[in-house]
């Protein structure tokens, strides 16, 4: 766990890995909208425990469920401090799927999640395609429905992307990671 890490680094290692690898090979054809608008905001946790980053979650769907869409379309709460552990972090997840629930926000927002030990199942963790869900940081995505619903109408077979995402993972292979300039990052996170 690198626990010195600034803000500043966080998200700039963050914006790095989205313009290379989210936007760059595709991977979410609805990020490059909203990175260009400049409607992500970029969120860095400084929470130590599960607790204390399940309260900045919390807060940070207020933020957004309250922000106008033109403002703030998507939030990145990056979170280095806490949830390095990739099972520990995967667990968490229905945590903050309850969290939605609890504060009524199941249905407006959801989460997705980014880590840099990134592992589907019955994949070996070495295996490329693991590395579409591969952030620099443990990173939970928070997302409005109503944006994934307008993006999905827009683009035509969107429940092709995971397909199509595999198959460039494939092409592209470690070689290709590695050129992106992002495996020294992904590699300091072990």
């Amino acid at each position: 766990m690198n626990t010195t890490v600034t803000n500043e680094a966080a998200i700039a290692a963050t914006q790095l890995w989205l313009e290379r690898a989210v936007i760059g090979l595709n991977l979410c054809p609805f990020a490059k909208g909203v990175h260009v608008k400049g409607q992500i905001r970029y969120f860095v946790s400084a929470a130590q425990t599960p607790e204390e980053l399940l309260v900045d979650v919390l807060r940070e769907l207020e933020v957004l469920a309250e922000a106008p869409r033109e403002k703030i379309d998507t939030i990145l709460l990056i979170h280095p401090h806490v949830l390095t552990d990739f099972l520990d972090y995967n667990d968490f997840l229905a945590v903050v799927d309850a969290a939605l629930i609890d504060v009524d926000l199941a249905g407006e927002l959801q989460v997705a999640s980014m880590h840099p030990r990134y592992q589907f199942a019955d994949t070996e963790f070495d295996d490329i395609t693991n590395y579409t869900n591969r952030s620099p940081y443990p990173t939970l995505h928070l997302i409005r429905e109503a944006s994934i619903d307008e993006a999905v109408a827009a683009f035509p077979e969107a429940e092709t992307i995971f397909e199509k995402n595999i198959e460039t993972m494939r092409k592209l292979g470690h070689e290709g990671w590695n050129a992106l300039g992002l495996a020294e990052v992904q590699r300091s996170k072990k």
